[in-house]
């Protein structure tokens, strides 16, 4: 089972616990009823809404991290939670704790976790044309909470991988190869925690959507122009559309669809406005290093194939248009611990962290490029401070583990690696991490 899928947190029940009550329901007994909040149906719902928040509290700031952190730019981000706040005011479920933001990912994609926690990729920013695009992108994710998709999928038990707080949530993008390339240098891949959506959930998200954006006031073509520019770019540009895809299928019977309920029943209200001119205005510092972005989409693209050196220049050039971009110097740092070049990957990361020092990822990527030279004690102190900021990681628990154990540290080496083995049983650090325990008498030696 990949790395990426055996974050463990503090729980409130156990993974065996949680799967043991949903085959009693699948068993044909009562384990819990809900009213869908948008249908108005009983359904069985074994995830309170509480526990969605939980879940959502404890998930977001992984996926955050892998895309980068939070756009820089507190003008835009208040702009993007103002935007949708005021949207999930009409929604059926206004006393969710609800946020909107933008973070630094370039590849195109919005989502949603359960709880309300709403994010938006610059790479799909920088895709729409005016607010109610942004209304649209929003209101389908909306669409999703408020109906309670992903709680939807975990009790019918078809979510079991990425363990969240002892519930289960599917990583979209596991088998990418950039998600790969990432895991192998101990980073959590973008998409680890985000749901898979089913076609039905799409639609009746894409119908939410028209509903939410119509009663905030804005043009519900909107919508249809945001899904005429996605199935566009599949056919231009796919690679960047591929988490999008995974977690949001697209067809065209789901664009159809849109267009004939915007005419059976929203007729009216395509003359309300699209709000293009506030859009363009608050997102204009964005649009300024647009094709440093395109760059850096192309550099990941180059890294999943694995042409570290033409990913390294496309990133160089991205970084000649914003040196100070963190999503850039982090891909750079990447790339370099590909090319197994740690030097300069320690000084990408280095920056990083002075760029934007809230953001834990560059000190995961700075401590693994000190590991792979020896420097055994800055790793160590590099992964602490990581695990500090963002606790949970079980690749940071190995790392420190590793460190430790070259450092001499036995003791101390062989609780990280208990740690990192109630995690992850699978792997090659997995068995570097058993046979070491073996080794120092902590693991008895099996019966031959």
């Amino acid at each position: 089972m990949p790395e990426t899928q055996h974050i463990l947190t503090k729980k409130n029940f156990t993974r065996r616990e949680f799967l043991h009550v949903a085959s009693i329901a699948a068993a044909g007994f009562i384990a819990g009823c809900a009213v869908n909040p948008v249908t108005g149906k009983s359904q069985l719902i074994l995830v309170s809404e509480d526990k969605e928040i939980q879940m959502d509290r404890q998930g977001s700031p992984y996926q955050f991290s892998a895309d980068y952190g939070r756009i820089q730019d507190p003008s835009l981000n208040d702009y993007l939670n103002r935007t949708g706040k005021a949207m999930a005011a009409k929604t059926h479920r206004p006393g969710i704790p609800y946020s909107f933001q933008g973070v630094n990912a370039t590849y195109i994609n919005a989502y949603a976790f359960p709880g309300g926690t709403i994010a938006a990729t610059r790479g799909i920013l920088l895709s729409l044309e005016n607010e109610a695009e942004l209304a649209a992108l929003f209101g389908h994710e909306l669409g999703h909470v408020n109906a309670r998709h992903t709680a939807q999928q975990m009790s019918k038990s078809m979510l079991t991988q990425a363990v969240v707080g002892g519930i289960a949530v599917y990583a979209g993008t596991k088998n990418t190869a950039y998600s790969q390339a990432v895991s192998s240098i101990g980073m959590l891949g973008a998409g680890a925690y985000l749901a898979s959506y089913s076609r039905d959930n799409e639609r009746e998200a894409d119908s939410l959507a028209l509903e939410y954006m119509t009663k905030s006031g804005y043009n519900p073509d909107g919508c249809t122009k945001l899904m005429d520019m996605l199935r566009s770019m599949s056919k231009h540009k796919p690679s960047t559309l591929e988490l999008m895809f995974a977690t949001h299928p697209m067809s065209d019977e789901r664009y159809q669809k849109t267009v004939e309920e915007i005419q059976a029943k929203y007729r009216a209200d395509q003359d309300k406005p699209d709000f293009r001119e506030r859009f363009m205005d608050h997102t204009a510092g964005l649009r300024k290093i647009k094709k440093a972005i395109e760059l850096l989409q192309n550099g990941e693209k180059l890294m999943a194939g694995q042409k570290y050196s033409s990913a390294e220049e496309s990133f160089a050039r991205a970084l000649s248009i914003a040196p100070d971009d963190y999503a850039g110097l982090l891909m750079m740092a990447q790339c370099q611990i590909m090319m197994n070049n740690n030097s300069r990957a320690e000084q990408y990361a280095e920056k990083a962290s002075q760029v934007f020092p809230q953001e834990p990822g560059s000190l995961h990527l700075n401590g693994l490029a000190k590991l792979n030279q020896k420097k055994f004690s800055p790793a160590f102190d590099q992964f602490r401070k990581y695990d500090t900021i963002l606790p949970g990681n079980p690749n940071t628990t190995f790392y420190q583990g590793f460190c430790l154990e070259n450092m001499k540290q036995t003791k101390t080496a062989a609780d990280h690696y208990k740690a990192y083995l109630q995690a992850v049983n699978q792997g090659e650090k997995a068995k570097h991490a058993y046979q070491k325990l073996m080794e120092w008498g902590y693991i008895r030696q099996p019966a031959k």
